[in-house]
């Protein structure tokens, strides 16, 4: 049996990776409204709208309770969890100021300076 199929376990006829959230097609219609939004941040001019009026843009996307708050909070892992696509949500991140690294310490529950040495480390193996 491979590592990858080791680790996957089916859970209520559904694929599921202990601590990684599967982005199927549940997800995906669970998080429609958010990745509608950050997809149409690929245009500068929405991207500064968001930045004037975020409360009034989120509304504009029809974000549920739970988006809003992820969004509010700068919670990528909570956007995740709302049905967030990772790769529409690096447009939102970006518009942060946060980086790779700083999501990537939000999903290892690390500070950033951690999770930088945690990369390094790893890379002298």
């Amino acid at each position: 049996m491979s590592i990858a199929k080791a680790q996957t376990k089916e859970r209520g006829g559904k694929r599921a990776i202990p601590g990684t959230p599967v982005f199927d097609g549940e997800a995906a219609a669970r998080g429609y409204a958010l990745n509608r939004m950050c997809y149409s941040f690929n245009d500068a001019a929405n991207r500064a709208q968001f930045l004037e009026d975020e409360d009034g843009y989120c509304a504009r996307f029809e974000l549920t309770p739970e988006q809003r708050e992820a969004v509010r909070n700068r919670d990528v892992l909570a956007m995740i969890a709302a049905g967030g696509n990772v790769y529409y949500l690096a447009k939102l991140a970006g518009i942060f100021g946060l980086n790779v690294q700083d999501v990537g310490a939000q999903q290892t529950g690390m500070s950033v300076d951690a999770f930088k040495q945690m990369l390094l480390d790893q890379a002298e193996d």
